[in-house]
């Protein structure tokens, strides 16, 4: 049977916190019950006190029934507590009580009430209260405590003419006084209960708690990875997980986001390197076959041109289809430069130079469309490892590309490089023109898919990517249509690998 981890916590913690409010629910109760006993040690021990005070000059004077009357009437206080008071002799035999029957009668020195001096084998005159104190049980089952007190022979004792003790003696007997506990009892059992019923009312709360915080902080997170995960594994990587918490679930909820959209990105990276491999391998075939009759139409037609030099109808129709023709072989050629890529011949470039020689190239056709170009050229970049022909060839592109989005109404364009992250350097390029629409993006980078219309052949961003891939460097594209795009080359200074980040809106 599976057990989640979230009862599992449940348990332990539950269990955790039983045990510690158990441990404290004893120790409050030994504590209060120590505090009551020790309470009523005291009680009983003033009231020894004020018998001794009170019977004092009785026992001097040797008034026995005057002091028998006195311990009768204290001893018949059953209503107050007071269950027996006696008076023994130093031999243990007692002398005086409130109950008759027990008057002349000796204890064994090994009984409740003499046991205490001689085992602790002292005076008894030096004992504490503590240890003059004891407790045990009357025959119907009521806890009483005992606490006998000292009648020591003062000086008036052993100079009275009637009853003349020993100057040497030092103690004349002991006063026993024995006390009902049952109120004691019967507080400790009610503070058993008040403690009991609070320390399970706690761990009741205690257990919401931990089953609310489990709740909160970890079934419904892990419930969440739980679906989430079940969903990547059906092929749905556009999931994600709602991030709560500042927790370690929450960051890993947010490592499985990343995850996904790592993953989403890496599938639809390969989707676009499937397609552009079978059309590359489709391009190749085709663009073989209709080369060469291609060049046929080209040729007879350039002759034709030169033959019929005088029918001015004839030369205007055989421009067209020269022009045309002429199109069609770039067509063509950009399609091998796509299908069959040359590998990057790879040397030490310097970016800015390479940067410069691509604005030489395409700066008269900006300055005809009157775009304002600026350059921002970092200081002390890093020499590149990478083809300097095929990177110009991608810059030309990115140039070209952003002064057609400009189009006919002038603009400006800005380029820039600079030291990127993780050993790289990167080439910005911005335009103010029209911008890319959001559902265009994804498709810009496949061949033959263009936003210009006539005016281009979708294979400018298709070959640039595929010299992007071949250097394993990356290329990605920011726009906001109305206000401009920004392409980014970013290459690697060293001949490692990277990646092609698919384009996203700002």
């Amino acid at each position: 049977m599976r057990t989640r981890i979230g009862t599992r916590l449940i348990l332990g913690a539950g269990l955790a916190t039983a045990l510690v409010i158990g441990g404290m629910a004893v120790v409050i109760l030994r504590s209060h019950t120590a505090q009551l006993l020790a309470e009523r040690t005291r009680s009983a021990d003033q009231l020894s006190e004020t018998i001794k005070s009170a019977t004092h000059y009785d026992m001097l004077e040797n008034r026995r029934e005057n002091l028998h009357r006195q311990i009768r009437a204290v001893g018949g206080l059953a209503g107050e507590g007071i269950q027996k008071v006696r008076v023994f002799n130093k031999e243990g035999r007692i002398m005086f009580s409130s109950a008759e029957e027990e008057i002349g009668t000796s204890l064994d020195i090994r009984g409740e009430a003499c046991y205490v001096c001689h085992a602790e084998g002292r005076p008894l005159e030096r004992l504490g209260i503590q240890a003059r104190a004891r407790t045990f049980r009357a025959p119907d089952g009521t806890r009483l405590l005992g606490l006998i007190n000292p009648i020591p022979n003062d000086p008036s004792c052993s100079t009275a003419g009637c009853h003349a003790h020993n100057a040497k003696q030092s103690l004349l007997g002991v006063l026993d006084v024995n006390v009902s506990l049952a109120e004691v009892d019967r507080e400790i059992a009610h503070s058993r209960i008040l403690i009991t019923a609070s320390a399970v009312l706690a761990i009741l709360a205690g257990s919401l708690i931990l089953w609310w915080l489990n709740r909160q902080l970890v079934v419904r997170p892990v419930a969440a990875l739980v679906a989430g995960t079940r969903r990547v594994g059906e092929g749905d990587l556009g999931t994600t997980i709602p991030v709560s918490g500042n927790h370690e679930l929450g960051e890993l909820a947010g490592a499985f986001n990343a995850m996904t959209h790592r993953l989403a990105e890496t599938q639809r990276q390969l989707a676009q390197a499937d397609k552009l491999a079978s059309v590359g391998r489709l391009a190749a075939g085709v663009a073989h076959e209709i080369n060469n009759p291609l060049t046929g139409v080209l040729s007879y037609a350039s002759l034709l041109r030169k033959r019929l030099d005088g029918d001015v109808s004839a030369c205007d129709d055989l421009d067209v289809i020269v022009r045309e023709t002429v199109r069609c072989r770039g067509i063509i050629r950009g399609l091998l430069d796509f299908a069959r890529p040359t590998p990057p011949a790879r040397k030490p470039m310097d970016l800015n130079e390479v940067v410069r020689r691509a604005v030489s190239v395409v700066m008269t056709q900006l300055s005809l469309n009157q775009v304002d170009l600026s350059l921002d050229l970092a200081t002390e970049l890093p020499v590149v490892l990478a083809d300097a022909n095929q990177i110009q060839q991608v810059a030309v592109n990115l140039l070209l590309n952003a002064g057609d989005a400009i189009g006919d109404g002038g603009g400006t364009i800005r380029v820039t490089t600079r030291l990127g992250a993780e050993g790289t350097v990167e080439l910005l390029v911005h335009d103010n023109g029209r911008g890319i629409p959001p559902e265009d993006l994804p498709r810009i980078f496949e061949p033959f898919y263009t936003t210009k219309g006539n005016h281009g052949t979708g294979l400018g961003l298709a070959v640039s990517w595929g010299i992007v891939e071949a250097h394993g460097g990356a290329l990605e594209v920011r726009s906001d249509p109305g206000q401009g795009t920004c392409f980014t080359l970013r290459i690697p200074t060293s001949a490692g690998g990277g990646q092609i980040v698919i384009p996203t809106t700002t």
